[in-house]
């Protein structure tokens, strides 16, 4: 009992210490910084942030078509919704095996089907961010020297994963957890190391990233700050890599702090900087809630069982069905 609640307690208490810390810290000059704000362009972040999702749930379409699973735009973008709004609240991005019971519910798909299409988005979310901040590394001035490995070894593992995948081949084992990982890296294979599925896959993620980027960089000029953007894009870019590992639900806390230290290392003031990571993440957080409650409402009362027992851990199998 007390286990399961520190899993929640904890992670969630560090989150509110570091925006509290970040907020404290430069608490005098939030206020004026938000006098002089400009709400107007919260307006354009929102739309940025919408177009993303609907960008994200085009992208899990298809890669759900190269694990045999026919479905969507809507309904892609729904799974998406539900199981990261699962997320800020649960650690460890448990939220995403939600994902799996709602494809084995609506579409028959198998829970191989539905993890090979988890791994094949999250490798690329990674990698494909990765080189991104790469891209933007030239352009930014005076880079400390940690954030050069923290961006080459996504894209490391990614390339180490890929060659793992080609040389897997198509096998088969007698004992049953193996075969089980040989289906899973045979379904990600097929649904991402092929010519267009990997170009596909490629353009759209940067794609995707691009926009979440214009997010932050509107949150930005709404402060009138002239922030360049290949910093924006190498702040967005740490962000998302530190928030990769599951330390707090949804990545709040590190996420912000991430953000700001890489504003303020570009001469940012501290208070404007926290202002844009703390608005930023919010403008995204919000957007994933509404777009969940919305999803959950379009499913039905058994997404609303499934999303309840994923936070209190005690529904059975059984009940994910019969809900």
């Amino acid at each position: 009992m007390w286990r399961k609640i520190s899993a929640v307690v904890v992670p969630t208490v560090i989150a509110a210490g570091i925006i509290g810390y970040m907020l404290f810290r430069v608490w005098d000059d939030l206020l004026l910084a938000i006098a002089t704000a400009s709400p107007i362009w919260l307006f354009f972040a929102v739309l940025l942030c919408v177009l993303a999702w609907v960008l994200r749930g085009g992208r899990y379409r298809y890669i759900l078509q190269g694990v045999g699973v026919a479905a969507g735009v809507g309904f892609a973008t729904a799974c998406i919704f539900i199981s990261q709004t699962a997320n800020l609240i649960v650690p460890a991005r448990l939220g995403d095996l939600v994902r799996m019971v709602i494809l084995k519910h609506e579409h028959a798909a198998s829970y191989s089907q539905g993890f090979s299409s988890l791994v094949v988005e999250r490798v690329f979310d990674v990698v494909m961010i990765a080189v991104l901040g790469a891209c933007a590394l030239p352009f930014v001035l005076n880079v400390p020297d940690w954030v050069l490995p923290l961006i080459a070894v996504p894209i490391a593992g990614g390339i180490l994963f890929a060659i793992v995948l080609a040389l897997a081949g198509s096998r088969m084992s007698e004992r049953r957890w193996m075969q089980a990982v040989l289906s899973v890296c045979e379904e990600v294979r097929e649904a991402s190391l092929g010519s267009r599925a990997f170009f596909v896959l490629s353009l759209s993620s940067i794609l995707i990233w691009c926009v979440d980027v214009g997010v932050c960089a509107v949150v930005a000029a709404m402060f009138a700050e002239p922030v360049p953007l290949p910093v924006v894009v190498l702040a967005i870019v740490i962000g998302n890599l530190v928030k990769a590992v599951p330390l707090t639900p949804g990545g709040v806390g590190t996420y912000e702090l991430s953000l700001a230290v890489t504003f303020e290392l570009a001469g940012t003031a501290p208070a404007v900087a926290t202002l844009i990571a703390v608005i930023d993440h919010l403008i995204k957080n919000l957007v994933t809630l509404a777009g969940g409650v919305v999803s959950l409402y379009a499913f039905g009362d058994w997404a609303v069982a499934l999303l309840r027992g994923v936070y209190s851990r005690t529904l059975s199998k059984e009940e994910y069905f019969d809900a």
